[in-house]
């Protein structure tokens, strides 16, 4: 559980047994305490500790420095400390001067207790909220530093984005590119909003997240009593999207039926729900994203060829955050603000070990991997710097460290299998054939070899195909003669 700082009162007098009397208050009320004997102390202490002080209480008349001067040389250090100053009762029209220089409140002595105690909350409320509107300004003007509140400024970044801003205004299909994480949908979603059909609707779908026989129904629609548990009939993302944008996350995963009826709606913008024989008009712009290498799936007879024409009428690569480090830091501050607020964390600033780590770490999972480390290290930190450590380890890090367990495991145990059977992944084996008298044709040598690498690899299906150098749908059929 995140656990954070105590409230800092700052106590400045002259008088000890004053000093003493505040003191004893406010940490008997789990306050953190610093006490100071003079306005010069203080303002040298500030510019070591500053940061973590929320409230001073002062006496009005200090040694060497009055009160207005120590109001204005603590507000250019600090502009939002609030000042408390105590004063005498035949100073208190001097103590209400103050409050228009800049100080928070006064109290006149004999000091009452409980009236302290509540200005100095009132205080620490004050100021809370001065900077969280602070930090939300700074949020609002980091995000539009970018069009649209998207943020970037390498060269390769605003590139995609001049591209995005250029077919903005048409009606071309596009296809997004680009690793998970990249914020493909940010890119989709600024086309819409750039475009004609901005009042239109921005429909999302993801493409693999929904079996084939539903997606069909989700992205057509369906008339009543069509399939079981049709109770009643149902409109499609299509039409939903009817004069706007439907984005069509994922689309590599697009079974080979949906691929078809997908490029028949696209020549004839045209639809027909699931157990109608009706066709209705369909007026929706598409734009599709994928991590997938769309070439190599065209390769491996897993993608249409005519399809990937259709919807690449624009291709808009997205680059990986690795190349476009100028971009990492503006993200995670503007992370950083926006998780500090959401949160009530004290987290504040980067100490500069955090900044090069990371500017320095691959970032595999790109701006979501970033987003969700800067919220981790946001939740986890207790005072304002957050630090390495703060981070803590990444998610793929800990899926890395257990794929590497669980592959070793794997390659363990067919170690063993092999060494059972005269084979050793480490070296020494054999690929053996025995003749009868015959020799084998090229296809029995071809599926025996086939097999013996499927041992080889001890079952593992994934590895032998990238190894034989074929795709696993072929190794499938193979291993089914």
């Amino acid at each position: 559980m995140t656990q954070f700082k105590k409230p800092h009162v700052v106590i400045v007098d002259d008088d000890e047994e004053v000093q003493n009397q505040i003191s004893t208050f406010f940490e008997a009320r789990s306050f953190k305490v610093s006490k100071f004997s003079d306005g010069e102390t203080t303002l040298e202490a500030w510019v070591e500790d500053g940061n973590s002080w929320d409230v001073v209480v002062s006496d009005l008349h200090l040694p060497r420095m009055a009160g207005a001067e120590f109001t204005d040389n603590i507000h250019k250090l600090d502009p939002e400390l609030p000042v408390i100053f105590i004063a005498n009762p035949n100073s208190a029209e001097t103590a209400a001067e103050m409050i228009g220089r800049g100080a928070y409140d006064f109290l006149v002595n004999p000091i009452y207790f409980p009236q302290l105690l509540i200005s100095v909350e009132r205080a620490m409320k004050l100021k809370t909220l001065k900077g969280d509107i602070t930090s939300l300004r700074e949020v609002v003007k980091t995000s539009t530093r970018s069009p649209n509140g998207i943020i970037g400024r390498s060269p390769n970044f605003l590139a995609a984005l001049e591209i995005a801003k250029r077919v903005a205004p048409s009606n071309a299909n596009i296809l997004v590119t680009g690793e998970s994480g990249t914020g493909k949908e940010v890119f989709a979603r600024y086309i819409h909003r750039e475009s004609p059909r901005a009042k239109g609707p921005f429909i999302a779908i993801n493409c693999s997240a929904i079996p084939g026989a539903l997606l069909e129904s989700e992205l057509f629609g369906h008339a009543k009593g069509s399939f079981t548990g049709a109770i009643e009939k149902k409109v499609g993302l299509f039409e939903e999207a009817q004069d706007g944008t439907l984005f069509l996350d994922e689309i590599g995963d697009l079974s080979p039926s949906l691929q078809a009826k997908l490029l028949r709606v696209l020549q004839e913008k045209k639809i027909r729900r699931v157990g109608e024989n009706q066709h209705r008009e369909i007026n929706a712009r598409i734009i599709s994203a994928t991590h997938k290498d769309l070439a190599v799936e065209i390769a491996n007879d897993n993608f249409r060829e005519d399809l990937f024409y259709r919807l690449s009428v624009i291709p808009l690569v997205i680059p990986p955050l690795r190349d476009r480090v100028e971009d990492i830091m503006p993200l995670a501050e503007c992370f950083l603000k926006r998780f500090s607020l959401e949160n009530g964390s004290p987290a504040r600033y980067f100490s500069k070990d955090a900044v090069k780590y990371c500017l320095s770490n691959p970032w595999r999972g790109n701006v979501r991997e970033l987003e969700n480390a800067v919220e981790r290290a946001v939740i986890l930190s207790t005072k304002p710097e957050v630090c390495v450590g703060d981070f803590g380890p990444s998610l793929l890090e800990f899926i890395s460290d257990s794929v590497s367990r669980v592959e070793k495991e794997a390659s363990d145990e067919a170690s063993e299998t092999a060494s059972g059977s005269g084979l050793n992944r480490g070296g020494g084996h054999k690929f053996d054939l025995v003749f009868d008298g015959h020799l084998p044709t090229l296809q029995d040598v071809t599926q025996k070899y086939i097999e013996f690498a499927v041992t080889f690899n001890g079952g593992a299906k994934d590895r032998t195909a990238r190894d034989l150098g074929i795709d696993r749908k072929t190794l499938y059929k193979r291993l089914q003669v």
